[in-house]
Order: C-alpha cells, then sequence, then structure tokens
C-alpha cells in the first residue's frame, strides 16, 4: 500500500483530475468498445474506398458494353465475327476447330 500511496503523490496533479481520467475512459471507449468506435470506422472508410472503386469499374465496363452494343446493332459483319467468337456460333455447312494454347 505504501508504494501504491507514493506513486500516486509522485502522479501529476493533472493526471489525477477527475475530468483527465473522465477524458482518458472515453478515448478508451471510443477507441475499442463503441459500436461506432474508432477502428470500426477506419474500416468502413477502407472498405467504402474498395467499394468505390468496384463501382468505377463497373461503370467503365458498362460503358464498354454499350458502345459494343451499338456497333453491334448496325454492322451485320461485326456480329457475325462476334457470335462466331464468343459462342462459337456457325452456318450450318462449316465446321468449328477450337485450339487453344498450353504453355
Amino acid at each position: 500500500m505504501k508504494k501504491v500511496k507514493k506513486i500516486a503523490k509522485k502522479l501529476n496533479p493533472y493526471i489525477r483530475n477527475k475530468y483527465v481520467i473522465t477524458l482518458f475512459a472515453f478515448l478508451v471507449w471510443m477507441t475499442f468498445f463503441d459500436e461506432n468506435s474508432f477502428i470500426s470506422t477506419i474500416k468502413n472508410q477502407l472498405k467504402l474506398a474498395e467499394m468505390e472503386e468496384e463501382r468505377d469499374h463497373y461503370l467503365n465496363e458498362i460503358t464498354e458494353s454499350t458502345a459494343d452494343l451499338k456497333l453491334l446493332q448496325n454492322d451485320k459483319e461485326l456480329l457475325e465475327k462476334f457470335a462466331r467468337e464468343k459462342y462459337l456460333m456457325k452456318k450450318e455447312d462449316e465446321d468449328i476447330f477450337v485450339f487453344s494454347v498450353e504453355d
């Protein structure tokens, strides 16, 4: 007990102040235990940034797909080429040979 009293006396009077103790307890609570803690806020901000990147990626894909669709609707030869390459479609009198390159 004597050691505790000596330590308490040596502590700065600002640290022993009830307002400082309350502020410290509040900061500890907000950092670790609260539902909206600083840690969870940072995690949510990182996740939001990641999701915004995904959104931008998909918006770019939508723009490219829309442009491709407009081209395909206007050009019959391009539509035929697209169907042959992507979906392996063929005319009735044709045979398809698929070559794959292996490493």
